[in-house]
Order: C-alpha cells, then sequence, then structure tokens
C-alpha cells in the first residue's frame, strides 16, 4: 500500500506543485488549504507523514504540529517555511517536526526528507509492533516467538499442564528448555508451591546424590547436621531435572525408585519419606540412542518419557529473531546504559542467516557483545565483523569448532575451484560433482565473487555461467 501524505499549505501552487512531485512518486496525497482543514482531515484518515506550511492564516503551522503530536505522536511532520531562522528552527524540533525545509525548496532536497521521514515512520511501527508482540509474549511467561514451531510449544505446554504427567523436554542446548519447564509449572495447579531445578551433569555423583535426596547427619565425613534434599524441598511442587541424560547409572536406579513409589530414601538414611512432586526432565541428548548404548536405564526413559515435549532449534524458527533481538537489546541496554534502538539491515540479514549452533543462548551472547561495544544508536555489521577479526588475530591458537574448520575449508575449496577455471562457475560446479544451483548458494554464503576469480584469458562463452 503506498503511503499516505497530508500536504497543508495556503498557497495554490505550492500544493499542486508538491501533490505533483508526490504522485510521481507513487505517493498517495490529500491536500487542504489551511491548517483546520488539515486537521479535519487527519482527524478523519489515517496518513503517514503530514507536509504543513509554517505561516498560514489563521492556525500557524506549529499548532497544527502540536495537535498531530498531541494527537498521534508516531507521525513525523515536516514543516515548509520562507522565513527560517534559528529560533524558527529550534522550535520545530523541540515541538516534534522531523525537519523543516525553507522556501523556495528544491524538489529533490523536499522528496530526500520525505523518503527519509517515511522510513524513521517504518522504523518506529516496526519498533512498537515489536514491543507489542513482546509484552504479549512475556506475559505468556518469558518464552519469546510467534513462528509456527513456537505456538506448537504453547499448544503442548496448554495440553499437559494442567496435569500431573512427567514431561521430557529435548532440545539441543540454548533453546529454552528451562524457561518452558517454568512455564509448565507457573500454568499448572502447583503453581502456588515451589519449583526446584538441579543440572544432573553439573555436580559430582556424591554431590548430586546428596542434592537430590538430602542425608542424615553422620552419613559420611562433614555431614556434622541432617540436609533436607530437594525432592523434599519440593513436595506437592515441581522439580526440573535439566541434562537428566548426564545422570550416572547408579543415581538412575533412585530416580527410578522415586517415581515408581513416590518416596525418597536419604543419603544414610532407614527410613523412606513420602514425597509428592511433579517432575519435568530435560536433555539435549538423543536418550533412545543412550538407551541403545547401554548409557541410559530403559525403564527410567519410559517413566520420564510419558509427555515429549520437542524444543525447536533457532534455525527452525527464524522469524522469531527479530523478536529475539528486540528483547535482548531491551535488556542489554538496561544494563550497559545504553541506548542502542534499531538494528542496521546488514546486521539484521547477518542474524537472519546464521545457522546459530548456539541457538538463543549465542544470539543473547552476540546481541549483548554488539550492545557493550556500540557507539552509537543502531548496530552495525562491521563493527561486529571488526570485533570478531580482532579477536581471531588475538586468539590464533585458539581450536576451531567442526562447524568453523568445515566452513573454512569449503571456501579455500571453492575458491581454488574457481581459480583453476578462470571464474567458470558451470565448469567448477562439475569438478565439485555439485548441482550448479547448490554451487551459486555456496558463493552466496562466502560472499564469493567468480569475477574475482579470473585472472587469465577466457575463451569460455560468458553465458555458460
Amino acid at each position: 500500500m503506498a503511503p499516505k501524505i497530508l500536504v497543508i499549505d495556503d498557497e495554490l501552487p505550492v500544493r499542486e506543485m508538491v501533490q505533483r512531485l508526490l504522485s510521481e512518486s507513487n505517493y498517495e496525497v490529500r491536500l487542504a488549504r489551511n491548517g483546520a482543514e488539515g486537521l479535519a482531515l487527519f482527524r478523519k484518515e489515517e496518513f503517514d507523514l503530514v507536509v504543513t506550511d509554517l505561516s498560514m492564516p489563521g492556525m500557524s503551522g506549529i499548532e497544527v504540529l502540536r495537535t498531530i503530536k498531541g494527537e498521534e505522536a508516531s507521525v513525523p511532520v515536516i514543516l515548509i517555511t520562507a522565513f527560517a531562522t534559528i529560533d524558527t528552527a529550534v522550535e520545530a524540533i523541540k515541538t516534534g517536526a522531523y525537519d523543516y525545509i525553507t522556501k523556495p525548496f528544491d524538489p529533490d532536497d523536499l522528496a530526500i526528507t520525505i523518503k527519509n521521514a517515511l522510513a524513521h515512520k517504518h522504523l518506529f511501527d516496526e519498533n512498537l509492533l515489536l514491543r507489542r508482540k513482546l509484552d504479549h509474549a512475556e506475559r505468556k511467561g518469558a518464552i519469546l516467538g510467534e513462528s509456527l514451531k513456537i505456538r506448537e510449544v504453547f499448544h503442548l505446554i496448554d495440553k499437559v499442564a494442567s496435569t500431573d504427567a512427567t514431561v521430557l523436554i529435548e532440545g539441543e542446548s540454548g533453546t529454552g528448555k528451562e524457561l518452558v519447564a517454568r512455564r509448565l509449572h507457573e500454568v499448572s495447579p502447583r503453581a502456588g508451591k515451589r519449583m526446584l531445578s538441579v543440572n544432573c551433569g553439573a555436580l559430582p555423583e556424591t554431590l548430586l546424590e546428596s542434592e537430590l535426596f538430602g542425608y542424615e547427619k553422620g552419613a559420611f565425613t562433614g555431614a556434622s547436621a541432617a540436609k533436607e534434599g530437594i525432592f523434599q524441598a519440593a513436595d506437592r511442587g515441581t522439580l526440573f531435572l535439566d541434562e537428566v541424560g548426564e545422570m550416572p547409572p547408579p543415581l538412575q536406579v533412585k530416580l527410578l525408585r522415586v517415581l515408581q513409589d513416590k518416596e525418597v530414601l536419604t543419603v544414610g538414611g532407614r527410613q523412606t519419606i513420602p514425597v509428592d512432586v511433579r517432575i519435568i526432565a530435560a536433555t539435549n541428548k538423543d536418550l533412545k540412542a543412550e538407551v541403545a548404548a547401554g548409557r541410559f536405564r530403559d525403564d527410567l526413559y519410559y517413566r520420564i518419557n510419558v509427555f515429549t515435549l520437542p524444543m525447536p532449534p533457532l534455525r527452525e524458527r527464524r522469524e522469531d529473531i527479530p523478536l529475539l533481538l528486540h528483547h535482548f537489546i531491551a535488556k542489554y541496554n538496561r544494563e550497559f546504559g545504553k541506548d542502542v534502538q534499531s538494528v542496521s539491515p546488514k546486521l539484521m540479514q547477518f542474524f537472519m542467516d546464521y545457522d546459530w549452533p548456539g541457538n538463543i543462548r549465542e544470539l543473547e551472547n552476540y546481541v549483548a557483545r554488539a550492545i557493550l561495544m556500540a557507539d552509537g544508536p543502531q548496530l552495525q555489521l562491521a563493527a561486529l565483523r571488526r570485533e570478531t577479526d580482532e579477536a581471531g588475530v588475538a586468539d590464533e591458537d585458539r581450536v576451531l569448532s567442526f562447524k568453523e574448520a568445515k566452513e573454512r575449508f569449503e571456501k579455500e575449496y571453492i575458491l581454488a575451484l574457481l581459480d583453476k577455471f578462470d571464474g567458470v562457475v558451470s565448469r567448477a560446479a562439475e569438478a565439485a560433482n555439485m548441482p550448479r544451483p547448490n554451487f551459486y548458494e555456496k558463493l552466496k554464503k562466502y560472499e564469493i565473487s567468480p569475477a574475482a576469480a579470473r585472472t587469465k584469458p577466457r575463451t569460455e562463452d560468458p553465458g555458460e555461467e
């Protein structure tokens, strides 16, 4: 839909000239002869931009500006004046004008100013929409997203939350499994009770056992007093077992007993203690494969896998990235005392194209670093690359991840092929035994220009690319 612009000016030649200029740029234009007529139109229709003369009979442009800003602050207003002074400019900007132009004006200057003002309005509207989505998402329990994949997660949460069924949340590291567990607890009948969590892979076996089940006084050296375990502390509430696939086999037996008998035996204890705890477990491992390999008990697997809730990786829900970015920018603006308002189009494209092997946690880390290093109101791709390059120079001995090593090899391999075949994509793709569209995808991914490899005279038909 074409942007709609309201032009208010008491001079007919100015109105007609501005209308002709804007119509040529495919804008929808409405004209008004004075401030009162302009405001009547403004209240009747929706406009993306207002251009108004400053000096008009009856109501001045400043009064029009002040009224519009009081009723719809997001609509930019450009003032046209024949008597520009510093005082006029200051008053206009302080009142909320996007910009002002002096008569007689260059039509190109007006066109550029209008284009910039509309871009500013689009960015404002986009941020407002993201903020509304963010508020809505946070009211739903801090799980951010509106993609089909994340809506399915909400659907599964709604189906199982009201029950006491044990839930197994599966997903890669950094996908937000603990947030889902917390949401399950908060909308369950147990919401008024405690939710406790323990990472089964973060503690040695003996400490994990004591943490889960508690111990009696004198049960081991240093046990000078009895200690309640997490199962007891979470009685009538929820216990979240993160990375349950890392639990040592002896503790798997004890966990199975708790699930079967609903009672715990403390370390050094002789009397079992009844507990009423809802278990939510999470893993980034393939537990079926762990069972097949003998590292995870099959009977425990079937006990905790009553209801499976898969968390999608970020690369499968890319449409949620702008919302997540907005959330993290606001978070780290507060934390670092910054005022970043937006992300440049190139950086946004990088965020949308990148595969995010570390998922939301990696995205948050990128944003935190970028906000910390930011010098202005917009995050730039160049600054992020510069920081990455400097980090690489300072850390030459860092071991590359498999993904980084693979990508480095791919890029060097493609460059070598193009050099060998003088930049002819069809021959390079054929030598690589790769379909030409796939080869072009690689060129785009690594920002490689075939023309740069044409170092020798060519006899091939240029059309064969």
